[in-house]
């Protein structure tokens, strides 16, 4: 009876057309509707409509699964990097898609601040990116320290983003800055109301470009 129901379970994962790829859509799928508490082998097996034990099949621990869902954001920066020749646009592209991703999945942000890269896709990802730094001049230690800053920037405004959402109204809101004493407070009225500096992205792209200017500088010296 056991390992006739064994064979079953098995076979239904296999008719279910499951992959590693179709495991991990489906568990960001039910991360970014319900949470990432509600993310189990359990809740996931059920939104696949196979019995649990079937994903292990594809990841031997929770662990695992975790790292996959991890990579899941970072792989779909990477290929921002793709078809250009200039390393500065490269990075600045991956930091830019590595943000939106992260706020397209805002669940996933606690993965990304806690969990390392460590499957072998992202490695391949990082070793490419490395690959092309060295080629253009970056001692080792310094690609690295690049890629690491530029991740972490991302990540961490993707954090800020995500977590410090603050109505117009409320205190530190635009229309709350704009209405503090203008005699003590001139320039941050004024970039209240002219709403200055107050674009997310556009602070981000400026930030990113910085680095990348600082970057040039030390590449080489």
């Amino acid at each position: 009876m056991t390992a006739e129901k064994q064979g079953a379970r098995r076979g239904r994962g296999k008719r279910a057309g499951l992959s590693r790829q179709r495991i991990l859509d489906a568990a960001l799928d039910l991360v970014d509707r319900r949470g990432f508490k509600a993310l189990t082998m359990r809740s996931l097996g059920e939104q696949l409509d196979v019995e649990a034990m079937t994903l292990y099949h594809y990841f031997p621990n929770k662990g695992a699964l975790l790292d996959g869902l991890a990579e899941q954001v970072f792989r779909a920066a990477a290929p921002a990097m793709h078809g250009s020749t200039d390393w500065r646009e490269a990075l600045c592209r991956y930091a830019k898609a590595l943000r939106k991703g992260l706020l397209r999945h805002p669940a996933i942000l606690p993965l990304a601040t806690s969990r390392p890269a460590v499957t072998q896709a992202t490695l391949d990802d990082i070793e490419a990116c490395l690959r092309m730094l060295t080629d253009n001049g970056f001692p080792l230690g310094r690609a690295l320290h690049a890629l690491n800053a530029v991740s972490v920037f991302a990540i961490g405004h993707a954090v800020v983003e995500a977590q410090l959402v603050v109505d117009a109204h409320e205190s530190g809101g635009t229309s709350w800055l704009a209405e503090l004493e203008t005699e003590r407070y001139p320039l941050i009225t004024k970039a209240a109301r002219d709403r200055a500096g107050v674009d997310d992205e556009e602070r981000f792209t400026l930030a990113v470009h910085a680095m990348l200017l600082g970057f040039d500088e030390l590449r080489t010296g």
